[in-house]
């Protein structure tokens, strides 16, 4: 049984940084990508930062520039590095995994606050 756990959340200040982290198990099957979703107060989840397995990136336009996604799909693992971030970046941060039939798994999630 696939486990996705997410962790690294908490509460910073506008302009600070944080690491996001999410840790797979009980993988048996090859992953196809993996990316990061975030689902802020009032609004619909979205999209923050997806990577496959030749190690190619995009992310949301309101996050290009102070995030960055990186891990190593095959084994696998996935991180969020979070720089110069700001109040409207607060929300629940959920990592996401696809296999190769585009099946996907979900973590529960981590808190980030971003105060003024």
């Amino acid at each position: 049984q696939v486990q996705m756990v997410e962790s690294g959340g908490g509460l910073v200040q506008a302009g600070g940084s944080l690491t996001l982290s999410c840790a797979v198990s009980g993988i048996s099957f090859t992953v196809n990508t993996m990316a990061w979703f975030r689902q802020s107060p009032g609004k619909e989840r979205e999209l923050v930062a997806h990577i496959n397995r030749n190690d190619d990136t995009r992310y949301s336009n309101s996050v290009k520039g102070r995030f960055t996604i990186y891990g190593d799909i095959t084994r696998p693992t996935l991180y969020l590095q979070m720089n110069s971030l700001k109040p409207e970046d607060t929300g629940v941060y959920s990592c996401r995994l696809e296999d190769r039939r585009l099946r996907h798994y979900w973590g529960q999630g981590t808190q980030v606050t971003v105060s003024s």
